[in-house]
C-alpha cells in the first residue's frame, strides 16, 4: 500500500491532522517539540460519493471505499540534515513514504509555541525544504563523484547518471527541489532511481484557526497567510495547497456523517478540508479508482494511473488477472445518469474492453475471466 507522510515544523498541527484523517486518536498532540518520535501509521479511506449512488442502483448491503496509508512523522527543525533534533532519524522516515503532506501553520495562538518565535509560513516551508535539499545535495555529490569515475571508463549508464548529477547540483544550490527539475522521460526514470527526498510529490496543508476556516476555505486569497502559501508553492514548487483546520477536524472524529455535515454548515463551510486533502494526496500518489457493484457490496478499488485492465483485475485476485478474458465497463457518469445497466446497454454506453484497455477513474466494471 502506498503511503503519504505528514511533515512540518514542530507544533504546526501534524499529529492533530493525522488523528483527523485516520479517524483515530492514536497520535499524541502536545504543545512541545518532538511529541511524536516514532511515526504513527494509519489507513485512510478516500471520500467517494459515487459509492452511495451505485449502492442504490444495485441494492448493495455494504459500501467499501478506497484506502491508502498515512504516516505521522515527527517535526523537523533547522539543521535536521546535520542531525539537529534527531533529524537523521526523522529524515529516514520521510525516505520511506511515497508522497509528502506538508502541514504549514497559518494561525496565530500565543498559547502554542512556535519554534521560530513568530508566524511566517513561507519561511517555515523553506526551512523544511532546505533540509531535504541539503540531504539530497550530499547524496548527489557522492553519486556524481562515483559515476564520473565509471563514465571515464566508458560506461554509458554512468555517463547519463553523471550528467544528471551535474544538472541537479546547481538546481539544489538555487534552493529548488529535485521534483521541479525539467527532465526528459529517460532522465525522470533515472531520477526516480536516486530516491531523493525532494523528488517526492508534495501537497501543502494550510492549518488555519477555527474562526478563520470559513473565509480561508471559501476564498483563500482573502486569508493573508494562506494566500502567501498558495502563491509561493505554486511558483516555487509547482504544488497545490489546501485549507484545513486540524482542531475542527479533530472535533468531527466522534460525530456521525450527518452531525459533521451540520457542524460544518453552522461554520459556513461547504466541505471538509481533510476530505479535500485526502483526495489530493490520493491523486498525488498517482492513484485512481475503479468501481464494482452488486447486491453484496459496492466497492472502490485502488489502482495506479495508466494500469491496463488485466492488472486492474488482479487487484481483486491474481486469478482474475491470470484468467482475464474481458471487462464489461460503463462509465460512472453514464450509469448514474441512466440509472440501470439495461438502459446503458440500450444507449450503447456499456462496452467490452480487452487486455490493452487502460483503465479510467470511475469505470464501473464486471470482470470476465476463466481459470
Amino acid at each position: 500500500m502506498l503511503r503519504a507522510g505528514i511533515v512540518g515544523l514542530p507544533n504546526v498541527g501534524k499529529s492533530t491532522l493525522f488523528n483527523a484523517v485516520t479517524r483515530t486518536r492514536k497520535a499524541e498532540a502536545a504543545n512541545y517539540p518532538f511529541c511524536t518520535i516514532e511515526p504513527n501509521q494509519g489507513v485512510v479511506t478516500v471520500p467517494d460519493d459515487r459509492l452511495a449512488v451505485l449502492s442504490k442502483i444495485s441494492g448493495s448491503h455494504k459500501l467499501i471505499p478506497a484506502a491508502f496509508e498515512f504516516v505521522d512523522i515527527a517535526g523537523l527543525v533547522k539543521g535536521a540534515s546535520k542531525g539537529e533534533g534527531l533529524g537523521n532519524q526523522f529524515l529516514s522516515h520521510i525516505r520511506e513514504v511515497d508522497a509528502i503532506v506538508h502541514v504549514v501553520r497559518c494561525f496565530e495562538d500565543d498559547d502554542i509555541h512556535h519554534v521560530s518565535g513568530n508566524i511566517d509560513p513561507v519561511r517555515d516551508i523553506e526551512v523544511i525544504n532546505t533540509e531535504l535539499i541539503l540531504v539530497d545535495m550530499d547524496t548527489i555529490t557522492k553519486r556524481r563523484d562515483r559515476s564520473e569515475k565509471l563514465a571515464k571508463k566508458g560506461e554509458k549508464e554512468a555517463k547519463a547518471e553523471f550528467e544528471l548529477c551535474v544538472r541537479l547540483l546547481p538546481h539544489f544550490d538555487a534552493g529548488k527541489p529535485a521534483i521541479t527539475l525539467d527532465c526528459s522521460d529517460e532522465e525522470m526514470k533515472l531520477l526516480k532511481s536516486f530516491f531523493l527526498l525532494s523528488s517526492k510529490p508534495c501537497i501543502y496543508a494550510c492549518n488555519v484557526s477555527e474562526s478563520d476556516l470559513a473565509v480561508a476555505s471559501n476564498d483563500p486569497d482573502k486569508h493573508p497567510l494562506v494566500s502567501k502559501v498558495r502563491e509561493y508553492v505554486s511558483h516555487a514548487h509547482s504544488a497545490a495547497a489546501v485549507v484545513i483546520s486540524a482542531n475542527i477536524e479533530s472535533e468531527l472524529i466522534d460525530l456521525s456523517a450527518e452531525e459533521a455535515t451540520q457542524y460544518l454548515d453552522d461554520l459556513g463551510v461547504k466541505d471538509s478540508g481533510v476530505s479535500q486533502l485526502i483526495k489530493g494526496a490520493y491523486a498525488l500518489l498517482g492513484l485512481q479508482t475503479y468501481l464494482t457493484t452488486g447486491e453484496k457490496e459496492t466497492r472502490a478499488w485502488t489502482i495506479v494511473r495508466g494500469m491496463k485492465a488485466p492488472q486492474a483485475a488482479g487487484v481483486i485476485h491474481s486469478d482474475f488477472e491470470r484468467g482475464f478474458i474481458a471487462a464489461e465497463i460503463v462509465a460512472y457518469a453514464d450509469l448514474s445518469e441512466l440509472g440501470t445497466y439495461a438502459k446503458c446497454r440500450e444507449k450503447g454506453k456499456l462496452r467490452i474492453e480487452g487486455k490493452e484497455y487502460i483503465m479510467k477513474d470511475g469505470d464501473v466494471v464486471e470482470w470476465r475471466f476463466n481459470v
